[in-house]
Parts: structure tokens; C-alpha cells; sequence
């Protein structure tokens, strides 16, 4: 028996359109792909791998004009960068304001989002009073010393070496013949000295000076665009939470939920690394440098604000800073007084066991999770790529790659059936062809 159809005759039978379903958005993907459209895809794939494998060859032949090109896009966000930087650096001010704050403004404020948002506008102007304040004091305590340090150097360094040469070239030694090349070695390196004092150093001088004014103009444009990144910084805190949903938001859209659940796990870590790295590293070198002012100080050193400047800011640089900053101090030191450079050599020594046996634990812990080793390896490959910088952010970011490989090599033990940690590696523990682990205990009975 068929189904009777409505007709036009009887317009009750007929059914109005649902009018949600020309408002609601409707579903894409709801079937299976056709044949004709594997095939497509399949192509497209093909294509895709070729064109790519192109512009990849000619993205190295256009390495220079590409390099232009970012250097001249990062040059005109450069407020943008130095927004994000100031912000990452003041949101852990921001979310102690806000976790103390919001209760208390809950019980006062009953509209809904007011309490947050009042929290976060004194989170944020209290951040950015705290780095103001803390920047005009530093310069009024930095500048005016390092101004008299620099000056006195400049204007005593020339007799220092100058009685450095004399008394080099009055030491008295015997006739044998490691005292005469002992001489003859004074003598080409005194000659050298001088040859680069009256010509290199001039040369640079005068270099320095011709070039006093761009050197003025890029430190204008620098401070212009710090100012106008500590703005974008305000918005950026204010907004940081609608950032962080949309940018989950375009993860879960553009990856399968596992892969956008393991970028989410990673930039989170990411986050813990270099937050606690960062963070603790500044602290650090702010202490170090406050204690070798008061050492230095209480020692009664030449140049005390410089060379405490010149140790706090290389601190900042893990296992070779210390060392880095103590070179040209000790140096300085020793040309107004060789004894005090000596005590200036011990001082630091100490100074340095207390950052990194006491002081350096104690606030960074083991925020990045690298052997000394590792540390190592990543200072000198990034110092070697990116300059001072690459110093800086080489070690949380090598400990962000060493995290990812130390993940995928335990995953795939776990597979396995084997143990990740890597204390059951021994050398007389083993596994088998079957893939059964064997402990070295287990091996020597």
C-alpha cells in the first residue's frame, strides 16, 4: 500500500519549514567523502607536496631578500614585541593582585564581571607603577655613578698603562735564556700595546664619535618604541584571558583533539619554563649585583657601581656570566690597583659559590630540568646563533626541546612494555629479542 502524498488540494497535510534551520549553522562533513573526491584529495596531496617542496627551494635561494622582509616586519612591530615582553614580565604581579583582590571585591561589588575588573585595572597600574618606580630608581642611582666611573677610567686609564709600560719595561732579569726571551716577549707585547692605543683605539674613538648622533637617534627611537610597547602591554593585559580562549579556540579548530590537547600541554609547559627561568634569573642577578655593590663597597674598590653593573647584567647569562663580567672588572680593577684586583678575583669567586650553591637554587630550583651539561651545550649553541640573547633564552629554550624528545622517548618505552626512567639502563641490564626487560639484579642471579 503506498504512502499517500500530500497535494495542494489538502494545504493541511502539507508541513510548514522548520525556521530554525535557516538560522542555525548547519553541519559540514556530515557524510562520507565519494570516490571522485578521495581521488581529488589524494591528488591535491600530491600537488601540494610538490608545490611546497618548491617554494621551499626557492625560500633558500631568496634567503637574503626573506630575511629583509622579517627584519623589516619586526622592525615596524617592534612595540608589539617589547608589549608582549613587558606584559609576560608584569602578569605575575597582575595575577597576585587579582588573587587577592577579587574575593574581597566580590563580597563588596554584586555585579556580575565588576569585582574582576576592577582587580585588574590596580593589578595593572600597580605592575606598572612598581616598573616605573623601580626604573627611575635604578637611573637615578646607576647613571650619575656609572657617569663618574666611566669618566675617571677614561681619564686615568692612559697614565695606568702608561706606568703599566714603564714598569714592565724597568723590570731588572738575569742574562739567561729564558730571561731573555722573557724581555723580548715584554718588549713585542708592550710595542703592541702602544701601536694599538695610538692607532686602533684612536681610530675607534673617532668612530664612536662620528657616530655619536645615529647612536643618540636609535636610542630615541628605542625609548619610543618601549613607550608605546608598555601601552600595547596594558591592553594586552587587560585582554589576556580573551587571548587565551582564542587561541585555544583556533587550536581545537585547526587540529584532531589529540594533537591540539598536545600543543595546549606543551605551550603550557613552555609557559613554566621560561616564566620560572626568566623570573628567577632577573631576581638572581638583581641580588647578585645589590651584594657585590656592598661588598665591593665595604672593600673600599675603584669603580664600584660599574663593575657591579657589569656583574649583576652578565649574571643574568647561566654558568658563563659570572666569569664573562668578572674579566673586564678584574681588569679595570688591577690597572688602578693589581693588589685590589687580586682580593676583587677572591671576592667573586666567593660570590658566585654563594649564587650558585645557596642563592641560585633556592630561587630557580629546578625550573628547567637540564644537567650542567645540557646547560652547556645550550648557552654555547645559542650564544653562537643569536648573539647575547641566544645566551639568555638558549637554556629555557633547550630545556622546552629536551622536554618534548625526554616525552616521545618515554611514550614509546611505555608501548613498549619498558621502563622510562632512565636508572634501569644500566650497564648489565638488557632486553631481550622477545622485548622482555631484564634488570641487572635480575641478570646477575
Amino acid at each position: 500500500m503506498s504512502r499517500e502524498e500530500p497535494t495542494l488540494e489538502n494545504p493541511d497535510e502539507i508541513k510548514e519549514p522548520d525556521k530554525e534551520h535557516y538560522f542555525n549553522q548547519p553541519k559540514l562533513g556530515k557524510g562520507g567523502p565519494s570516490k571522485l573526491r578521495q581521488q581529488f584529495s589524494r591528488g591535491m596531496t600530491y600537488f601540494l607536496v610538490i608545490a611546497a617542496s618548491l617554494l621551499f627551494y626557492f625560500a633558500l635561494l631568496r634567503l637574503t631578500n626573506l630575511s629583509e622582509v622579517f627584519q623589516k616586519v619586526f622592525g615596524v612591530l617592534k612595540p608589539v614585541v617589547y608589549g608582549c615582553v613587558v606584559a609576560y614580565l608584569l602578569n605575575p604581579i597582575v595575577k597576585q593582585v587579582d588573587r587577592y583582590l577579587v574575593p574581597v571585591l566580590k563580597q563588596k561589588l554584586k555585579k556580575p564581571g565588576q569585582a574582576e575588573s576592577v582587580s585588574r585595572g590596580i593589578g595593572i597600574l600597580a605592575a606598572i607603577v612598581l616598573l616605573i618606580v623601580l626604573i627611575v630608581t635604578l637611573c637615578n642611582l646607576l647613571i650619575p655613578e656609572l657617569y663618574s666611573s666611566i669618566r675617571n677610567l677614561v681619564m686615568t686609564l692612559p697614565k695606568q698603562l702608561n706606568d703599566l709600560v714603564s714598569e714592565l719595561s724597568e723590570v731588572q732579569l738575569d742574562d739567561s735564556t729564558t730571561s731573555t726571551l722573557i724581555k723580548t716577549g715584554m718588549k713585542e707585547g708592550t710595542d703592541m700595546l702602544l701601536d694599538w692605543l695610538r692607532t686602533d683605539l684612536m681610530a675607534q674613538a673617532n668612530e664612536l664619535m662620528s657616530n655619536l648622533t645615529v647612536g643618540v637617534l636609535n636610542i630615541l627611537s628605542e625609548l619610543f618604541n618601549a613607550i608605546i610597547g608598555l601601552i600595547v602591554s596594558v591592553y594586552i593585559l587587560f585582554s589576556k584571558e580573551t587571548f587565551v580562549r582564542q587561541s585555544k579556540k583556533c587550536v581545537y579548530a585547526l587540529l584532531s583533539a589529540r594533537h591540539a590537547n598536545m600543543v595546549l600541554h606543551l605551550t603550557t609547559k613552555s609557559n613554566e619554563i621560561f616564566g620560572g627561568f626568566i623570573i628567577g634569573k632577573i631576581i638572581d642577578s638583581i641580588i647578585i649585583g645589590v651584594l657585590c655593590f656592598v661588598g665591593l663597597t665595604l672593600l673600599n674598590m675603584p669603580y664600584v657601581m660599574l663593575v657591579s653593573v657589569i656583574v649583576g647584567v652578565t649574571n643574568v647569562i647561566p654558568f658563563f656570566g659570572p666569569y664573562i663580567g668578572a674579566v673586564p672588572s678584574t681588569i679595570l680593577i688591577m690597572l688602578a690597583n693589581p693588589i685590589q684586583g687580586v682580593y676583587f678575583i677572591i671576592f667573586v669567586l666567593l660570590l658566585q659559590q654563594f649564587d650558585g650553591n645557596i642563592l641560585g637554587p633556592k630561587i630557580l630550583g629546578n625550573s628547567t630540568g637540564l644537567s650542567a651539561f645540557w646547560v652547556i651545550v645550550a648557552i654555547l649553541l645559542g650564544g653562537g646563533l643569536f648573539g647575547f640573547a641566544g645566551m639568555v633564552m638558549g637554556v629555557p629554550t633547550f630545556a622546552v626541546l629536551y622536554y618534548i624528545v625526554q616525552m616521545v622517548i618515554n611514550n614509546r618505552l611505555e608501548r613498549k612494555k619498558l621502563p622510562a626512567p632512565s636508572e634501569y639502563y644500566d650497564t648489565m641490564s638488557y632486553v631481550n629479542d622477545e622485548g622482555v626487560y631484564y634488570h641487572s639484579q635480575e641478570s646477575d642471579e
